[in-house]
């Protein structure tokens, strides 16, 4: 009797256990069940001790069934414990059935896991998006234009838009909308630079976005360029010095002026070193002749001890000086007359 007691018990308990968790999951299993989603009671008590929440499960699920889809629970409660967003992967896999794009549920956990918005990435894909290079707030003096030096030396500031689409097969991996931003960029510029003068660049901007875009720029990205369109191009403002061919020039005159300035006053320095040290050996030249002069008198007096030179010769030797010292005084005074005469 005790032992029959025992078994009613345990099957109580039981019931009311069941009926404790029947109760707790009915409405999100009756959801289910009324939307054509159907999911066991079981998989529902899994969940919870996954600590899966069990009406996320389901409502993704109900989108899916609703839209034509089908896909297990099992996945989506995978994709969850990963960290993954369930309903934005749902909802990019429902637009790209809409939209007739081939996009399988692991390719999306994929994107969605890589923290790319699968959602957005199949709306720019169906719809493509235009985004500015340079961005906003950014390029040359921060104004959103591009620098640009033509051949001729003239600058120009350049604003493109470029229409992208999402290349669902290359967003895992692929670079982002900077990389395009950047690319594009550096397209403009390189292309600006190879032309001959800025006036073709005005005239053909077209030239320029057909050059870019041909020069397959969104390789290993995930996105594919439509189209790159020149939205705005002008020459560089008078303050900007817009001419920088003219002004690199006018640094290299102004250099070769300062290097020739410098050249000049080493020579004239030279110049004046030499100066200066012809003047010393005048002086040189003189203290020998003053010296020589004066060894003249002790000559002089060597020879009259040495009986080489007598009375009369020494007289007649200063006759001699004395007449010369006149005549030279006389061809001096009459140089004197004749350039007053002259004059």
């Amino acid at each position: 009797m005790g032992f029959i007691r025992v078994i009613l018990g345990i099957v109580v308990i039981f019931v009311i256990a069941f009926l404790a968790i029947f109760l707790h999951f009915l409405g999100v299993w009756i959801r289910a069940l009324m939307s054509g989603a159907k999911v066991s009671l079981g998989s529902l008590v899994g969940m919870k001790l996954r600590r899966v929440p069990p009406s996320l499960i389901v409502d993704a699920r109900i989108r899916l069934v609703k839209a034509g889809l089908s896909l297990e629970t099992d996945a989506l409660e995978a994709h969850y414990m990963a960290g993954g967003d369930v309903i934005n992967v749902v909802n990019a896999l429902i637009a790209a059935d809409k939209a007739e794009i081939e996009l399988s549920f692991q390719r999306a956990a994929a994107i969605d896991l890589a923290g790319r918005d699968v959602l957005e990435a199949v709306r720019t894909s169906v719809n493509p998006k235009v985004i500015d290079c340079p961005a906003v707030g950014t390029g040359s003096a921060s104004i959103g234009m591009l620098d640009a030096v033509a051949k001729d030396g003239i600058r120009l500031l350049v604003k493109a838009r470029v229409t992208v689409r999402a290349n669902i097969e290359r967003l895992v991996g692929g670079a982002n909308e900077e990389t395009i931003i950047a690319r594009v960029g550096q397209g403009i510029v390189s292309a600006i630079g190879s032309s001959p003068t800025y006036k073709d660049v005005l005239e053909n901007p077209d030239r320029i976005s057909k050059k870019v875009l041909d020069s397959g720029l969104d390789a290993q990205t995930g996105f594919e360029i439509v189209s790159i369109d020149i939205a705005d191009i002008s020459v560089a403002g008078v303050s900007d010095v817009s001419n920088v061919g003219a002004q690199l020039e006018t640094e290299r005159a102004e250099a070769d002026k300062q290097m020739r300035q410098a050249e000049a006053e080493g020579r004239r320095a030279m110049a004046v070193a030499q100066e200066q040290e012809m003047r010393a050996r005048v002086q040189e030249m003189q203290a020998k002749v003053i010296e020589a002069k004066a060894e003249v008198p002790r000559a002089m007096a060597q020879a009259f001890r040495e009986g080489n030179l007598g009375i009369m010769d020494f007289y007649r030797m200063q006759n001699i000086e004395s007449d010369t010292s006149m005549r030279r005084s006389i061809a001096g005074d009459d140089g004197g007359e004749d350039a007053e005469t002259k004059a």
